[in-house]
């Protein structure tokens, strides 16, 4: 029989605090996150402030310290007070223009934050591909059928412009509504291929550079080449096979780049230029400069939230038992500026670690990118990788070579001959630069440039050569050649 009892251990048990947790999520946060994540805390404790906020925004006792200050301001802004009023009582509408534009220039004083810097063509939300479309379609003088096909047809049109789906599909959408024939389709479709951006609507790239060369003037040189090109050629043009082509067209050299010229010069992609989406907007965190003693890390105070704790609220909170929300927000506001802090300290230790280690990309190139890992980093600023991993995802340096993310400073590596070790990035870097001095005619192959990796003193196996091309986006050596032409 089971008899309750009670006994008293000891041990050992991480318990994850509120703080803790705030710290280490604030850590992870990038820049813009960060700004977003305090301007909420600005808006739900009373505690914070923003460093330019108005005096008027402070408590009464505060605010009344600059009282006398005021009234002894000078008289020039009674007098332009005066001169508004003589513009108003001679001319209503002027006064109003100039209340209008002094309102706009002025940022408000009724919020906590600075305000949204980004370009006024960036706030708006952009249009659609679909709903450029349908614009210009309710605009075609269509009856009902037609434009009941003409929205089926756009529905249809991917973000590339590229029509995507066949007549008989578009028609078996339109069932049982609308009983549409293929050939009914087509005209339609025709119609809305004469809509912008040019192009739209094809269902091959032969025919979305067929309908953009068909905008051209008739008597422009090499046109009726570059469209015999775009009809069945498209396959010579990408495999360079120019000499052959030459013949196949019955054309001299000049007029066939002409024609190349003017088929190079088609957007294969016209859906593309449409762009619905907001730019993503990239916010260093750090920047790094070159100083007299080698290269400095600061961090940018322009990302930096501005917020520090309003000392004229902080002073009014006691001990009275009607205080405890206030000594609450009191005691979160300042979790919050230490969690900034510890934020800013471990961002500059890693920004500090990454650029001592990585000093010769930055003489150098990326050719000189030493191998590096994430534990490298955490044994040498005395932290955990979790830490260190948290602190290079969504984080920015801004350098004299671009501006790079915390991760593209880590990469794997591959066996040298002296036995070192080179960094993966660093191989990249020597095999785009091969392909890059390679002769057109005779482009080098993964084993050749193998070869040459190995006599610079990077061990590196074909299959490893074609895996770091091919995430580079380059052709092998059979589609990269160019044959003159004769």
């Amino acid at each position: 029989m089971l008899k309750p009892a009670l006994q008293l251990r000891l041990g050992q048990q991480l318990t994850m605090t509120p703080q803790l947790q705030q710290a280490i999520r604030l850590l992870q946060l990038p820049a813009l996150d960060l700004q977003q994540t305090i301007r909420e805390a600005l808006e739900q404790n009373v505690m914070l402030e923003a460093e330019d906020e108005s005096e008027a925004e402070l408590p009464l006792e505060a605010a009344g310290a600059t009282g006398e200050a005021d009234h002894a301001a000078p008289d020039a802004a009674d007098a332009a007070d005066a001169e508004r009023e003589a513009a108003a009582e001679s001319d209503p509408a002027d006064a109003a223009d100039d209340a209008w534009d002094e309102g706009a220039a002025s940022p408000g004083t009724d919020s906590a934050w600075s305000g949204d810097d980004r370009p006024q063509e960036f706030t708006e939300r952009g249009e659609t591909l679909q709903e450029h479309l349908g614009w210009q379609l309710e605009m075609a003088r269509l009856g009902p059928r037609e434009l009941a096909i003409g929205r089926a047809v756009i529905d249809a049109i991917n973000d590339d412009g590229y029509l995507v789906d066949s007549l008989e599909e578009v028609a078996a959408v339109l069932r049982p509504e609308l009983e549409a024939e293929p050939a009914e389709i087509e005209r339609v479709l025709r119609v809305v291929q004469a809509f912008d951006p040019v192009g739209i609507g094809a269902r091959s790239v032969a025919e979305c550079i067929e309908l953009q060369l068909a905008q051209l003037a008739p008597d422009t040189p090499g046109l009726p080449a570059a469209i015999e090109i775009a009809r069945h050629h498209l396959d010579l043009v990408a495999t360079q096979q120019l000499a052959l082509l030459r013949r196949t067209l019955s054309v001299d050299e000049e007029e066939l780049s002409r024609a190349l010229a003017l088929v190079r010069s088609c957007h294969p992609r016209p859906g593309s230029t449409i762009q619905p989406t907001q730019p993503d907007y990239i916010v260093p965190d750090v920047f790094v400069r070159r100083g007299q003693h080698g290269w400095a890390v600061e961090l940018n105070a322009g990302a930096l939230p501005r917020v520090r704790l309003n000392q004229g609220y902080a002073g009014l909170v006691t001990r009275a038992a009607d205080h405890a929300v206030l000594r609450t927000q009191l005691q979160e506001a300042r979790w919050l500026l230490r969690s900034l802090e510890i934020r800013n300290e471990t961002l500059m230790k890693v920004a500090r670690c990454i650029v001592q280690r990585q000093s010769a990309f930055l003489d150098h190139g990326e050719e000189s990118m030493e191998p590096m890992v994430l534990r490298d980093v955490a044994e040498a600023v005395e932290m955990h990788e979790s830490t260190i991993s948290r602190v290079t995802t969504g984080k920015y340096m801004h350098t004299p070579r671009g501006v790079y993310e915390f991760r593209y400073f880590f990469s794997s590596h591959v066996a040298a001959a002296d036995g070192t070790e080179i960094a993966s990035t660093a191989v990249r870097a020597k095999i785009k630069k091969l392909i890059a001095g390679e002769d057109p005619a005779s482009p080098l192959s993964d084993s050749r440039i193998a070869e040459l990796l190995a006599a610079d003193g990077a061990r590196v196996a074909r299959r490893t050569v074609a895996k770091y091309r091919e995430a580079m986006q380059i052709a092998p050596s059979s589609e990269r050649r160019r044959v003159p032409a004769r």
